[in-house]
């Protein structure tokens, strides 16, 4: 049994097959991040008395990047989706209620939505808690040094911010219309010259309809 500051990461089975998977699929930079985002995330919860599954947010903390590789990114949604979609097709091999991997679906799906996520059931909110800190740094001070200190030690940055948004635009390069209406639109914005990203106004201007 593996505790990192005061958190359990589960060794199920099921949780142990997740790791073979982003271990085979993904990179170092993943699998840091990944499991820093659910003890990020379930250290908040633990600090504001939520309950929660600890096993569903693992695996979708596991899974919730794995549309950005290779073996999992489709050619036309968005990578949450991906890997939402990933995560469903892994949970139905095991004897898992289907309002628990459409619980683990969402958290995926949505942990880039800002506004939203975060009043949604506590294992979607507790992994866009985790990923928030984890990127962004939101939440930070809501920590102590330690926690911080054994987590980082546990599954090190190495140069996080410097790597995490070349990792992002490699995952969906080949897609960046996917990106429209969401965050991830800043990243394509970054590394393609002149990107223009659709606009929500000129959609609705120029629509079909003739008033």
């Amino acid at each position: 049994m593996t505790n990192i500051a005061g958190i359990h990461i589960p060794d199920s089975r099921l949780a142990l097959d997740a790791q073979d998977i982003l271990k085979e699929h993904g990179s170092e930079l993943l699998w840091n991040h990944s499991n820093r985002v659910y003890l990020f995330g379930a250290l908040q919860g633990e600090k504001a008395k939520k309950n929660y599954d600890g096993e569903l947010l693992y695996v979708s903390a596991l899974f919730h990047d794995l549309g950005l590789t290779k073996q999992y990114s489709s050619q036309d949604k968005r990578f949450e989706v991906d890997g939402a979609n990933a995560a469903r097709q892994f949970l139905a091999h095991y004897q898992i209620e289907e309002d628990s991997i459409q619980l683990v679906w969402d958290a995926i799906a949505l942990h880039t939505t800002i506004g939203v996520a975060e009043h949604k059931e506590n294992e979607v909110a507790l992994l866009y808690a985790g990923v928030g800190l984890d990127v962004m740094g939101e939440g930070y001070y809501d920590l102590t040094d330690e926690e911080r200190n054994a987590i980082i030690k546990a599954f090190p940055r190495n140069q996080f911010k410097k790597e995490i948004l070349p990792a992002f635009f490699e995952g969906f390069r080949h897609k960046p219309e996917t990106t429209f209406g969401n965050i991830k639109s800043d990243v394509c914005a970054l590394y393609i010259p002149d990107y223009k990203s659709k606009n929500f106004c000129d959609c609705v201007l120029h629509s079909p309809w003739s008033e």
